[in-house]
């Protein structure tokens, strides 16, 4: 085949870096977008943060001052400067700077942040906190309580293999024969000798740690409550012997086996093991605070539900005046062209940031819209509503209002909600309607919650009375919701009272 040259025309989508940053900056939560913009100050000399209020108005200054009239003058002549670098900067800038795109299909347009931002990011989550750990925790009553170089080094080791919730991993044994191949002044070590120890720390704060099973955890704390406590012994046997048929809801087994005459007795033993922690270490292990800073805000007016921006999520941004004066010489060098640069992205950045909130506002706005009726109403009656939905109500892309709702909150009357939250399937109702999976949800939940305590409603029976409202659903649709819910079967739910 002869090689030859030929001239071909294509078109080809291409994302522009600024529509990139456009994109990167909508996706972002508040947390990761207020990190962002004070990298930018720091990078930036031409940013700054605009104050929440204006500096008060200065007196009416003396006509015959010279100085004033100067300074006056060059004010002047500075803000002629700025208006002129922002006509100039106009005919670069589009009026609009759209972030809807439909390309990620044909195009992967990865918006690669700044050096650093991921560690910058990182930190925002941290918070510094006194709490202290199960661990240091145990080893401060340990060296409390013992005094003897061996047997703080055997407590120590014991303290290790205990987890997070307060158990111990270990056998005995085998912390002994591990501290036997360790050292070998521990070559006369008896398990018995380890043992002891354990013993010694199932007595410290929290009661139950150091158990090697939940049975011995609920009998460690049960063995630390006053002697005259109501029912303690028959909460002690029944935890000791009969902890399995607790679980299974026997009651008149537990009744025969523990001498009980009546229910509120039995009621009164299962209240006393009930108020017991079943993972004592989680009263000391506690995980750092989370804070979520709504975007948007809902109140009710007389017009009707108000969407608006949180004016504490982003703080304004804009261009230091003064130094538009300097980008204003028409010369090349290399301090010039340093500032027209930064100007440049300065303003690329505030019209991201712009777009950010209009299309948070606008996406917010329609979802309150559509669900008035949650507001005014609950969870049942939560409209079913899918990203195309909203994305064809506002003539946006799908993957913008996906990216509009991720991690971005929205504080209404009944509470903080992610935007993702207003997005539910849809199940047929039996009019012909469509019912949302988060009221069918709030449904059963309202169900459940007021079935007989002795005779809890099965899958079967809470999906005939949802066709009594007109729902019809599935009995595994329902065991599916159910589990959803985090709600145990009918068999587990049974309750004396």
């Amino acid at each position: 085949m002869k090689p030859s040259l030929g001239l071909n025309l294509s078109q080809n989508l291409v994302i522009t870096p600024q529509l990139q940053q456009a994109i990167y900056l909508l996706q972002l939560s508040t947390l990761d977008l207020q990190q962002e913009i004070q990298q930018a100050l720091e990078s930036n000399p031409l940013l700054e943060m605009e104050e929440a209020e204006e500096q008060a108005a200065p007196a009416e200054a003396d006509p015959f001052d010279t100085s004033t009239r100067e300074a006056n003058k060059a004010e002047s002549q500075q803000d002629e400067a700025s208006k002129e670098m922002n006509q100039w900067e106009e005919q670069r800038l589009p009026d609009e700077l759209a972030v809807d795109t439909a390309w990620d299909d044909v195009y992967n347009h990865d918006y690669t942040p700044p050096s650093g931002y991921q560690e910058a990011a990182q930190d925002s989550y941290e918070r510094d906190t006194s709490s202290t750990s199960l661990v240091d925790h145990l080893l401060w009553q340990l060296n409390l309580s013992l005094h003897n170089e061996r047997d703080r080094i055997i407590g120590e080791t014991l303290i290790d293999s205990i987890n997070a919730e307060g158990y111990l991993t270990e056998e005995p044994e085998v912390i002994c024969e591990a501290l036997q191949a360790q050292d070998e002044q521990f070559a006369d070590l008896t398990p018995e000798e380890v043992l002891a120890l354990l013993k010694l720390i199932q007595r410290f704060d929290p009661a139950g740690v150091g158990a090697r099973d939940l049975r011995e955890c609920l009998l460690l704390q049960l063995e630390q409550l006053p002697a005259a406590t109501p029912y303690l012994t028959a909460a002690r046997r029944l935890v000791d012997q009969y902890l399995e048929m607790l679980a299974g809801r026997d009651y008149r087994f537990l009744m025969r086996r523990l001498k009980l005459k009546q229910e509120d007795e039995l009621h009164e033993v299962i209240t006393l093991i009930q108020q017991l922690n079943p993972r004592p270490g989680n009263t000391i292990e506690s995980e750092a605070a989370s804070y979520v800073i709504p975007d948007l805000l809902v109140t009710r007016t007389q017009q009707g539900w108000r969407v608006e921006l949180n004016p504490e999520t982003l703080p304004k941004l804009r261009v230091q005046p003064h130094y538009a004066d300097l980008i204003r010489r028409a010369d090349t060098s290399e301090t010039n062209q340093y500032l027209k640069d930064h100007f440049r992205e300065a303003q690329w950045l505030i019209k991201s940031l712009q777009s950010r909130s209009e299309t948070l506002l606008k996406v917010g706005s329609k979802i309150v819209e559509v669900q008035q009726d949650f507001l005014e109403k609950g969870e049942e009656f939560m409209k079913p509503m899918v990203l195309a939905d909203i994305a064809n109500a506002i003539d946006m892309h799908e993957s913008t209002v996906s990216r509009a709702t991720t991690q971005k909150y929205i504080h209404t009357p009944r509470g903080i909600f992610e935007l993702k939250y207003f997005f539910s399937s849809h199940v047929s109702t039996a009019e012909g309607g469509e019912a949302s999976s988060t009221a069918i949800r709030a449904m059963l939940k309202k169900l459940i919650s007021a079935e007989p305590p002795k005779k809890p409603l099965s899958d079967s029976k809470l999906a005939s009375l949802l066709a009594d409202s007109g729902i019809r659903i599935a009995r595994r649709t329902v065991a599916k919701y159910r589990e959803a819910m985090g709600i145990p079967p009918s068999s587990e739910r049974k309750r004396l009272r």
